[in-house]
């Protein structure tokens, strides 16, 4: 099952200093570990096979033979191994001394990357003995008798990743040589890397990583040299390093020998880069192809997953983040809905008010919405429709958040106008079907559109991303408005929004706190022996299908796929087979519900996932979902 990872890893072990052998030992006992780990790429520091503080023992023959002894020892060593390593080591070419990085595989030198940019300044003055890779000539180098490539190289891994490699200084540069890797192919890079500690500079160069792994779309592996190298004018402290796209996987501890291993989401990672221009960049700098070196395909073993899978894609862990995210998209919404008013002219505001969390938020931003453009509240008209499902709870909650915002507030009993509906059309008020359903909320759209004309007022509606992609709404009912100002926010983010305007507002809070306590229901049948209608029961968790759809709609995870990442993601919550029964559920649903998205009211995009017809999504209403139900089987 191709799964589009791979798994890599960075290690920072105590190196012996000018003591080649006792390091090529070293890297032998931990390219076997990494592989019983299921670790496909194992990068080691920079110059690892020497230690990078040898200075002037650089110019001594002695050591430069030793380490390629130490070289030629640990292929023939390693014939057994699959992981791919990249071991930093001092090789000779041309009369020139490189810095450079040996990639091998199953006692193979797949090729041989010299660092190109050589730092010549302050505690740095590595040009007293190295040459700068880009100034050779030649695309082979000769180690034991045996022509390896040599240069900017791609190794191709197999199951579409490629590797690139840089090293330490490479980074530091304005335009580093991963930029050029990446748009030639690469997706995963490996930096060897020998950086020292200052105070603050950690700091640095963990962004650096970070921004290099999202400027690249890519897999980024940053392995520090650390214990065992000179103190005599500097410390290293180990700092390795895995990120992705902007994203830190994880880092080791600092001062001390560590490794860190991650799976890259190689298959996310192309996704990205397909639905950018990132593709087009190398075209427009008319970039010409590198050697390609083949390797040895390692197969990603599943059982070796050690990535953390985030239950909650949509909604940030941490606790300051996910409060500077909610304001931000708060503002987002209601600087939308602010230009929609200023451009209609209208300086009123329709909004269906049911006392539940999506219609709670819609009417929170419009709030905002009218003092971002200081007009008076009693501009917005809250309208609460009692229906035969309507609960004395939820209504109280309508009515006191309405109060409490000092809105004007209107309430019509809908019971009545469906009764002589279900009259008209020969309905049995009694069948409790999607009739009974549906002509509720239609009635509900109907008086809020009616109303909007007649107050020369704009409907804003309440319908959210979730509801959406379940096709959990009536077509031209509550699906319909002439502004939607949650079309973008998933239901598990909608009670954080909720919960921000709590913790932050006034008189309101307590009305807040009332509805976050809620159930979700539509409220469209009446009460039972089990209380109100839950919406969960009949369609699944939301929180199960929020991660569906993010991991469908954002890099279009395939079925197997996300089955395995939702199993990790929610193990302990659900049981596997749950989960399974409800991601069926949810491609059925996505799939039939195309034709509700496919006329969608205008609403504001404010994340990186959206269903718009506009541009964001777009699909056939009749397209069948059996290819991604078969997968499942």
């Amino acid at each position: 099952m191709d799964l589009g990872y791979i798994k890599v890893s960075a290690v920072s072990p105590r190196v012996h200093l000018a003591r080649p052998m006792e390091n090529a030992r070293t890297a032998k006992n931990a390219l076997f570990k990494a592989q019983d780990d299921g670790v496909q790429v194992l990068a080691f520091p920079e110059l690892f096979l020497t230690g990078y503080t040898c200075a002037d023992l650089f110019s001594q023959q002695q050591l430069l033979d030793k380490a390629e002894e130490a070289l030629l020892w640990l292929l023939c060593e390693t014939q057994d191994c699959r992981t791919v390593g990249v071991v930093g080591v001092p090789l000779r070419a041309e009369g020139s001394l490189y810095n450079c990085a040996a990639v091998l595989q199953k006692g193979k030198l797949l090729g041989v990357v010299p660092k190109m940019l050589i730092p010549n300044v302050r505690e740095f003055y590595e040009k007293r003995w190295f040459s700068p890779g880009h100034n050779a000539r030649i695309d082979q180098i000769n180690i034991g008798g045996v022509l390896s490539p040599f240069g900017s190289l791609l190794f191709d891994l197999g199951r579409g990743a490629t590797l690139g490699v840089e090293i330490c200084e490479d980074l530091w540069v304005a335009v580093p040589p991963s930029c050029f890797l990446s748009l030639m192919g690469a997706n995963v890079i490996v930096n060897l890397s020998a950086s020292n500690e200052l105070a603050g500079k950690n700091d640095y160069r963990r962004a650096l990583v970070l921004q290099q792994s999202a400027r690249c779309m890519c897999g980024y592996v940053y392995a520090c040299a650390g214990e065992g190298e000179s103190s005599t004018d500097l410390v290293f402290a180990g700092n390795s390093m895995i990120a992705e796209n902007g994203v830190m996987l994880c880092e080791g501890e600092r001062f001390s020998s560590n490794t860190v291993a991650s799976c890259i989401d190689v298959g996310n990672l192309s996704m990205e880069r397909r639905y950018s221009s990132f593709t087009d960049n190398a075209h427009v700098l008319g970039l010409d192809g590198l050697q390609r070196v083949g390797c040895e395909t390692v197969e990603f073993d599943p059982a070796s997953f050690n990535r953390r899978a985030d239950p909650h894609p949509f909604v940030p862990a941490n606790d300051a983040a996910r409060e500077e995210r909610c304001a931000e998209i708060i503002s987002i919404q209601a600087a939308g809905l602010a230009r929609r008013l200023e451009h209609t002219g209208q300086k009123r505001a329709v909004i269906g008010i049911s006392g539940g969390l999506d219609s709670t938020l819609a009417l929170m931003v419009t709030v905002r919405a009218f003092k971002k453009l200081g007009l008076p509240l009693f501009g917005v008209i809250g309208v609460t429709m009692p229906g035969f499902g309507t609960s004395e709870g939820t209504l109280k909650n309508a009515m006191e958040l309405m109060e409490k915002l000092k809105v004007t507030i209107k309430k019509i009993d809908i019971k009545k106008a469906c009764l002589q509906h279900f009259e008209d059309i020969g309905q049995d008020p009694d069948k409790r079907d999607v009739t009974y359903e549906n002509t509720q909320a239609r009635e509900r759209t109907q008086i809020l559109f009616d109303l909007a004309n007649k107050e020369k007022a704009l409907l804003v509606g309440t319908g959210d991303l979730s509801e959406l992609a379940l096709g959990w709404c009536t077509y031209n009912g509550d699906h319909m408005s002439m502004y939607g100002v949650n079309v973008s926010i998933p239901k598990t983010l909608v009670h954080y929004l909720v919960r921000f305007f709590m913790e932050t507002g006034g008189e309101e809070a307590d009305a807040l706190r009332g509805i976050l306590t809620t159930p979700i229901s539509p409220e469209l049948l009446p009460p039972d022996e089990n209380g109100i209608q839950d919406t969960q029961a009949k369609v699944g968790p939301y929180e199960l299908h929020d991660f569906f759809l993010y991991h469908t709609i954002r890099f279009g995870a395939p079925p197997k796929k996300l089955l395995f990442l939702a199993r990790h993601a929610f193990e302990g919550a659900y049981d596997g087979e749950v989960v399974l029964k409800w991601l069926r559920v949810f491609y059925k649903r996505f799939f039939a519900s195309q034709f509700k998205r496919s006329c969608l009211p205008d609403g504001p995009k404010v994340g990186s996932a959206s269903l718009s017809p506009r541009g964001d999504w777009r699909m056939p209403s009749d397209a069948n979902p059996d290819e991604w139900l078969d997968d499942l089987k």
